[in-house]
């Protein structure tokens, strides 16, 4: 069977516990956790739409748009990598209504375990997929707050003591050890009271949950495939984490090729 058209990130849900993928692709949707086994052949068709205006471009920027875009939306600035910089009270918002709308709405400080114990945060309404598109095999949501801006400067308070960020390597080959999430999110938090009080956090007192993934065999190394370069990526598809394909030919990381059109054959 095949499909064509451009493609986004997969779509995550969660059904118990297990993560549950679909593949956007023109205007169908593909399950993909139904061809975990089979072999899959991705063909890049040279052709490149930026997902917010539609217009043919020859790079895809931010993961998706074209330079113009990129350079205009407000989910494109850097804030939305590093929201302790947010700057909509500045009255220098790229979209005034989209900060409204994406960067005043309650938001999550959390753990996660996807290759170490990890500080993140997220719009509330991106959970549980923000987990899953991270590779975690599991998380504990710790603080919430009203605003991106107060979420960014408690992870910057965290990223004294806890690292930010996923060893994407180690993530996909699974070389990740048991942490106690709750002793870490206990100690953390006397570590930065003073933050806690000021932007007044609320505590959330959630168990641990766990994530597992649809991958018969771990990569015992890694290779990225990348349709710059191979234009034709085909392998028999042996899991997916995050938002990677796992092919015993490389892994190739669907995110960073959204609005890339594309054939699948499967």
């Amino acid at each position: 069977m095949q499909k064509t058209g451009g493609i986004q990130k997969m779509i995550t849900t969660i059904k118990g516990g297990n993560a549950i993928y679909q593949l956007p692709i023109g205007n169908e949707i593909v399950a993909m956790n139904e061809l975990v086994g089979q072999q899959i052949t991705l063909k890049f068709n040279g052709k490149i739409v930026c997902s917010n205006c539609g217009v043919v471009t020859r790079k895809s920027y931010s993961q998706g748009f074209c330079y113009l875009c990129c350079q205009d939306l407000a989910r494109c600035d850097l804030c939305i990598i590093k929201p302790e910089t947010c700057h909509h009270h500045f009255g220098t918002c790229r979209e005034p209504q989209w900060g409204l709308d994406n960067c005043f709405t309650p938001h999550i400080i959390y753990l996660a375990n996807s290759s170490d114990v990890k500080v993140g945060i997220t719009r509330k309404i991106n959970t549980p997929s923000r987990w899953i598109d991270q590779g975690a095999v599991s998380y504990l949501p710790i603080l919430k707050v009203d605003t991106r801006l107060k979420s960014g400067q408690i992870e910057m308070a965290l990223k004294d003591f806890v690292a930010d960020k996923t060893n994407w390597r180690k993530m996909l080959k699974n070389e990740i050890e048991y942490v106690d999430l709750i002793s870490v999110r206990d100690k953390l938090l006397l570590k930065i009271q003073a933050h806690i009080n000021k932007l007044n956090a609320i505590k959330l007192d959630n168990n641990v949950l766990t994530i597992r993934y649809p991958v018969i065999q771990y990569p015992y190394k890694i290779f990225s495939h990348n349709f710059d370069k191979n234009t034709n990526i085909t392998g028999i598809l042996q899991g997916i984490k995050g938002q990677y394909l796992l092919l015993d030919s490389g892994v190739f990381n669907v995110r960073k090729f959204s609005s890339y059109n594309i054939t699948l054959t499967y």
